[in-house]
Formats: C-alpha cells, sequence, structure tokens
C-alpha cells in the first residue's frame, strides 16, 4: 500500500468510503454534520462577516451547505439560504439538515447571490450525472460577472470530480472544502484553476477503509517514490550507481542530447555516455566534461556499445530526428534488456506504425521502458485516445496499457500511468517549465533515476516533481540549462519531504 497522505479518489471510490463508514457504525448525517462543520469554519477562519448566500442542491451535498448555513447564522452570519427543487424532495441526511435549518428556503433562482458579499456553493458534488443548465448554469454565469468569491463544498457545482471538466457550466470557487482525500478532478486541468485553494477536512472517515478500497490514482509527491527512492550507500562507487547512456543527433542537433546527459548526471547516475555519431563527435567533444562520449555508426554501432551490460539505461528521442534510422536504434535499444526513455523524435518516428513499438515494448528481451510524450507526440502515437475526448488520466492509463510502458503525458498537469493501472498527477509543474529543452533534461533526470534502479512508475514520477521543485527553486527567467544546476538544492531538501 502506497503512503495514504498520496492517495486521490474518484467519485465513485469516496462514496465507497463513505458507505464503508457508515457500515461500520457511524451514521451518515455524524458525517454532513462534520462536513458542513469544515465548511463553516473554513468561510469564517478567511472572509470578513457579510451577507451570505447559500446556495443547496437537492442531494447530499445540498445537505452538507444546510449544515453549513446553519453554524454560521449561528456565528451571527446573516445568511440567505436557496435550495435547488421542493424542500419535501429531500431525503435521508439531506432532509434531517434541511429539518434542523431554522430559516426560511427560498427558491434557487438567477439572482440568488445578486445581494450577497459571498456565496457558498452547495449545489452539486462530483459526481455529476448530467450537464449543467437552466436557471443553475444562468446562475454561475451571473456570479462570474459580479466577481463575489465563492466557497465550493466538495467540487465547484458543474465540475466533474474524476475528470477535471466543466460540465456545461461550473464555478470558480475561491476556496473549495472538500472531504477525506482529495479527487482526480481537483488537480487535473481545468479542474484545478476552478478550485482555488484547496482544503481537505477530515470529517471522520477512518483512513484504514483505503487498504479495502484499493485506490490506484495518487498525488505526485515524494512519499509516493520514497521507498524506492535511491539513496548512494557509503561503500558504493560510480558502477553502483548505475552508468546511462543518451544518443545523440546528427551534428546539427546535439544540443537536446547534453542537456538530457546533464539532467542524468545530476540525478545521481554514476556514469553518464553520450553516444554519438561520427558527424556529432567534434562539436559533443567540444562541450563536455565530466560525460563520456562514445562514437557509433547506425543500429548496429549501438548495439555494440550496450553489449556492456553496465550501461543499465538509455535515452533515445531528443534531437534523434525523425525517420528510419532512429527507429532502428529504438529496436536496437529495446533489444538489450536496458531500462529505455523514449521521448520527442524517438516517438514521432512511430507515428506511421505505432503497433511496430509497442510489441517491441513487450518483447522478451526488453526491459522497463517509460515514453515521454507531450500531447503533439501522444496524438501522434495514440490518435484514436486522443481523439477520444476522455481525460487526460483515462488516456495515460489506457495508453500504458495498450504500448506495455509507463507513460508521462507532459503538460502544466503532467500524468504518470503504468500499465498495471496506477496513476499519479503532477500538483508542482510551474510555467516556468514552458521554455525550450526543458523536457530533454526532464527525459534525462528520468534516465538518471533508471540508472540507479529505481522501477519505472516511480522514476517516471520523482523526475517529474523534481523537474518541477528544480523549475520553481530558479523561478523567472529559467532556462532549460539551469534544470540541472538547481538539482543539488531540490535533492538536499528530499528527506525532509519524504514524510
Amino acid at each position: 500500500m502506497h503512503d495514504s497522505s498520496s492517495v486521490l479518489l474518484t467519485t465513485a471510490e469516496m462514496a465507497r468510503a463513505d458507505a464503508l463508514t457508515i457500515a461500520r457504525g457511524r451514521p451518515g448525517s455524524v458525517l454532513m454534520e462534520n462536513a458542513g462543520r469544515a465548511v463553516a469554519e473554513a468561510v469564517a477562519a478567511r472572509f470578513p462577516q457579510g451577507p451570505v448566500a447559500v446556495l443547496c442542491g437537492p442531494g447530499n451535498n445540498g445537505g452538507d451547505g444546510f449544515v453549513a448555513a446553519r453554524l454560521l447564522a449561528e456565528l451571527g452570519w446573516p445568511v440567505t439560504l436557496f435550495l435547488l427543487g421542493a424542500r419535501e424532495n429531500l431525503k435521508g441526511d439531506a432532509a434531517q439538515a434541511a429539518a434542523r435549518w431554522p430559516g426560511p428556503v427560498l427558491s434557487l433562482t438567477a439572482d440568488a447571490a445578486d445581494k450577497a458579499s459571498l456565496v457558498v456553493d452547495a449545489i452539486f458534488g462530483a459526481g455529476l450525472a448530467r450537464d449543467v443548465e437552466g436557471v443553475v448554469a444562468e446562475l454561475i454565469a451571473r456570479v462570474a460577472q459580479s466577481g463575489v468569491p465563492v466557497v465550493s463544498v466538495d467540487v465547484p457545482s458543474g465540475l466533474d470530480g474524476d475528470s477535471g471538466a466543466p460540465r456545461g457550466a461550473a464555478f470558480k470557487a475561491a476556496l473549495t472544502v472538500t472531504f477525506f482525500r482529495l479527487k482526480p478532478g481537483h488537480l487535473l486541468l481545468p479542474g484545478r484553476l476552478l478550485c482555488g485553494e484547496l482544503k481537505v477536512a477530515d470529517i471522520g472517515i477512518p483512513s484504514d477503509v483505503l487498504e479495502e478500497i484499493a485506490p490506484q490514482t495518487f498525488i505526485d509527491h515524494p512519499p509516493l517514490w520514497a521507498a524506492s527512492f535511491p539513496r548512494p550507500a557509503i561503500d558504493g562507487h560510480k558502477y553502483t550507481r548505475g552508468h546511462a547512456v543518451v544518443v545523440s543527433g546528427g551534428a546539427a542537433h546535439t544540443g537536446a542530447a547534453r542537456l538530457a546527459a546533464r539532467g542524468a548526471l545530476r540525478a545521481g547516475a554514476g556514469l553518464v555516455t553520450v553516444a554519438t555519431p561520427p558527424s556529432a563527435l567534434l562539436v559533443n567533444a567540444a562541450h563536455l566534461t565530466a560525460i563520456m562520449l562514445a562514437p557509433f555508426d547506425g543500429a548496429d554501432g549501438l548495439t555494440k556499445i550496450l553489449e556492456d551490460k553496465r550501461k543499465n539505461a538509455l535515452l533515445i528521442g531528443p534531437g534523434a530526428g525523425v525517420g528510419a534510422e532512429t527507429r532502428e536504434n529504438v529496436l536496437a535499444a529495446l533489444l538489450s534488456g536496458a531500462a529505455i526513455v523514449l521521448d520527442a523524435d524517438a516517438l514521432t518516428s512511430f507515428a506511421e506504425i505505432p503497433r511496430d513499438l509497442f510489441v517491441a515494448i513487450k518483447g522478451y528481451f526488453a526491459g522497463p521502458v517509460v515514453l515521454t510524450p507531450h500531447e503533439g507526440e501522444f496524438a501522434r502515437l495514440f490518435p484514436a485516445l486522443a481523439a477520444s475526448g476522455e481525460s487526460k488520466l483515462v488516456r495515460a492509463r489506457r495508453a500504458a496499457a495498450e504500448a506495455g510502458a509507463v507513460m508521462l503525458l507532459k503538460g502544466p498537469d503532467t500524468v504518470i500511468a503504468a500499465p498495471d493501472g496506477r496513476a499519479a498527477i503532477v500538483i508542482n509543474a510551474g510555467p516556468e517549465l514552458a521554455t525550450a529543452g526543458s523536457g530533454d533534461v526532464l527525459g534525462g533526470i528520468v534516465l538518471g533515476l533508471l540508472a540507479q534502479g529505481m522501477p519505472p512508475f516511480e522514476a517516471a514520477a520523482a523526475a517529474a516533481w523534481l523537474h518541477g521543485e528544480a523549475g520553481a527553486a530558479f523561478g523567472p527567467g529559467l532556462i532549460a540549462e539551469d534544470l540541472p544546476e538547481m538539482l543539488p538544492a531540490v535533492l538536499r531538501d528530499l528527506p525532509s519531504q519524504f514524510g
């Protein structure tokens, strides 16, 4: 079981966590009371007291709203409560919560929030079954126009808790208070931008229910991969820390390979060699110091380099060129049994025949493989998935299963997925990383961790996190060359992050 603080729950898994807790004898009404209290306390702690419109829906999310309204009124807030649908249609815990609300219940209208200085949005929860339209859509548009701050219960109404996609219309919250664990939709774009500040409240669900639920989706942060992160041993030497190989492109396209090689070296690989075609030998030699050079000519030459089994990890793609030569080099690398990272041109070279790549990855001799596409490269290898309209999480998972490789699908909400169904969402990738060569360094960091024996899913997740931290540590003005140089400071601080 992974560290439980890393867990993300789908809407179905969260419903199961509720049900398991209730089955153990903790009534749903108590969970609802705790949820409403968490919302009221978050509001009171963050906003100046003023007229608040509490917008309640017909289900349990609305029940949480009734509790929050009652507790805010007890604290002296002027509360007006609006309900979507008829009060007599409320059921179970939500009906009980409504019965304890002493004030009037007004019908939800498009102008419900017009006189409020704050909106508490408890209309729809994360498991929204259909698109938002009609009066709720009008109300959402009106609130957006007015600029009144919104505090959302569970998720901003209209947001799909699993995909992070708005359905029809969705509130943009200043604060979202959710319960027990975050959901994927809180972290995937555009959901992350709609949630504002995220607060996860404990409402009395015991964390051991996670053992029964066995979730497969995680936040990418150090506790997720701490157990397998390489720690240099006092009796180790450079060969125990692995020998990483980066394949360089021809003379005009060598910078990407050198960026990746430096990333691998800074990530802790004991040795790094750039395998270079003869045309690029001199330009690479002029730029490299701690990184070694091995000239090779074609796939047979690469095979020869990899006959030395101490060379246990290889990256190919950055600056490699698109075409038959790169395809042959990739297939030769996969036959070596080394851990392989495929990026950029190595992926695009198989755009016409992705099946050939997947068959080779699943081949008898292949070692662990990590693919690191951005959305454009992903669409070339997985055109049907790219056009499916599914969430990034679903697409990355399906692609990992189809390819038989760990998928690191890049972007501001990078997703890492393994063929066994595990997936992690990156939450620390800042906008400064959108610079030429940044992805090459990321590929190199993955390579460096694989060379040190880290399993592929954990290596990809750790690399993406380290890359994000390195970008944030440098800040504005970052260029790709800065990223490897920020890694020592990030790695020095890492033990304090392991939780």
